[in-house]
């Protein structure tokens, strides 16, 4: 009898032991598993982990960029960033597919590739990973419609005279140390504008409630981490900081909404737009923060990096002074007032379209600072071609386009590695050498106007026109006496 029992427990503990192992196989397969390529979709590299993919996407991303198309016939290549499928793209034919094709959606991929946010697909079947739930859908759709309004409409016309303030606020407070971090003094000045264009007056103009909505806004962008992206599901550290930051950041919004609606005050600015659209709070939150991602992360490392180059190039120096000055003469020709005051005369329509210096020299400090990556995803509902090989980005996977593949190349930018800004210039006109020649993480500086339908345009829209940021802090830093670092940049010796 005694032998009989310890025969049944054996057993039971041999079926709980089994039946373990099966769930837990089963749910690392759910979780894990990763949908294969088709055929005809490019070529998967080999450099990959089991289970992770190719973690160098996160770690190295340009230098594997560089390895697995030059392993590639077509430069074309296809890998796994955890769960989710990637064509990585290059060459001129692939890369206008990427960036023009319809069926390529900017907003569902960041939200999986940059952000790492976790999505709730449907599986047809046939998709990889499923295909976008119709509220995801709706917001892009959202999200475009109301930037699309908001920067075709007066608001950074309205906007102008507060930000040229910021501008001399915030150089003004530099003091006389003779010294300052750009990366640091001029980011935060970037913040501030773009707060004050795309969100609200009130956090602009509260120093203490700007910086602390800019440490959550930073807080948030430094939460996709590798895992957090790889497996959004995965329940690790980044993840609570995200969403308490969300939590504290939409607080914060929902006190100044609640603030207007209780008082009726109504204040002319980009918030008071969407509340008096009817949207909710949380698409608000949503809508800044995509904004902001859109505008800061661009302009507010370029408007630092660009005043860098300035400092170790005299010609270009004198240029954009001299560019500086003949602009506010155009304007305001009593050269009795001070040039800081003449420059408040400026129109909205000379600060975009009139300093085509500091243009050229904006973009080359993106061409080279820019090197990070473009993002698509596949929501066109089948497989999008994407050159005369015969490969495709396949329905429902992501797309992603590095930008040294066009920035670096040498047979477009002769010596890349050097901020050279005369490559614009007519006579040379290298970014005019293939189409979408100067493309960063973003793209920056390029050819949409005619497209005015395109759903990536609003996000490339906002960052021209915030391109003219860097110039309010260039053109303002010229009257800066209190700044020794500034004035060896924007003074004669």
């Amino acid at each position: 009898m005694a032998s009989i029992t310890t025969l049944s427990i054996d057993t039971l503990t041999l079926s709980i032991a089994v039946g373990t192992v099966a769930v837990l196989g089963s749910l690392f397969v759910y979780l894990f598993s990763k949908p294969p390529f088709p055929e005809n979709a490019p070529a998967l590299t080999s450099e990959a982990w089991p289970v992770l993919g190719s973690l160098q996407f996160f770690t190295e991303r340009w230098s594997f960029f560089e390895r697995a198309r030059a392993h590639s016939h077509t430069g074309n290549f296809s890998f796994y960033a955890g769960q989710w499928p990637v064509v990585a793209i290059s060459g001129e034919e692939s890369r206008k597919v990427f960036f023009e094709h319809r069926g390529l959606g900017f907003a569902e991929a960041y939200a999986a590739l940059l952000g790492g946010q976790p999505k709730s697909p449907k599986d047809d079947g046939n998709a990889l990973l499923g295909e976008l739930r119709n509220d995801e859908g709706d917001f892009s759709a959202y999200f475009n419609k109301r930037l699309i309004n908001m920067v075709k409409g007066n608001q950074l016309k309205k906007n102008l005279p507060l930000l040229l303030a910021d501008a001399r606020s915030a150089l003004d407070s530099l003091g006389s140390s003779g010294s300052t971090d750009p990366f640091d003094s001029i980011y935060r000045m970037v913040f501030q504008f773009t707060m004050r264009t795309v969100a609200c007056n009130d956090i602009a103009n509260d120093h203490a409630l700007l910086e602390r909505t800019l440490k959550l806004y930073e807080a948030i962008e430094g939460t996709g981490t590798p895992l957090s992206i790889m497996f959004p599901w995965m329940p690790v550290p980044a993840k609570v900081k995200r969403t308490y930051a969300g939590a504290q950041l939409y607080m914060i919004f929902k006190r100044v909404v609640d603030g207007r609606n209780q008082s009726g005050i109504k204040e002319d600015d980009a918030l008071q737009y969407l509340m008096d659209q009817g949207d909710s709070v949380t698409d608000i939150i949503t809508f800044v923060l995509g904004a902001l991602f859109a505008g800061q992360l661009n302009s507010g490392i370029n408007a630092a990096w660009i005043l860098v180059y300035l400092a170790s190039k005299p010609y270009w120096l004198d240029r954009v002074r001299e560019e500086v000055v003949s602009v506010a003469d155009r304007y305001c020709p009593d050269d009795s007032v001070p040039l800081k005051e003449r420059l408040m005369r400026v129109p909205v329509e000379a600060w975009e379209g009139e300093f085509p210096i500091i243009d050229i020299c904006l973009k080359d400090s993106i061409r080279l600072q820019m090197s990070g990556a473009a993002f698509r995803k596949n929501v066109s509902g089948q497989d999008i071609p994407l050159n005369k090989h015969g490969e495709v980005i396949p329905k429902g996977a992501y797309a992603t386009f590095a930008a040294g593949d066009i920035h670096y190349n040498p047979e477009i930018y002769s010596n890349p590695d050097e901020w050279d800004p005369a490559r614009y210039l007519p006579e040379r006109a290298e970014d005019k050498k293939q189409q979408h020649a100067c493309k960063s993480g973003v793209p920056s500086l390029p050819t949409y106007p005619q497209t005015s339908t395109d759903m990536r345009m609003p996000r490339d829209w906002l960052g021209h026109r915030t391109a003219s940021m860097p110039r309010h802090a260039l053109c303002q830093a010229r009257e800066q006496p209190d700044s020794r670092f500034l004035s060896r940049l924007l003074r004669r010796d």
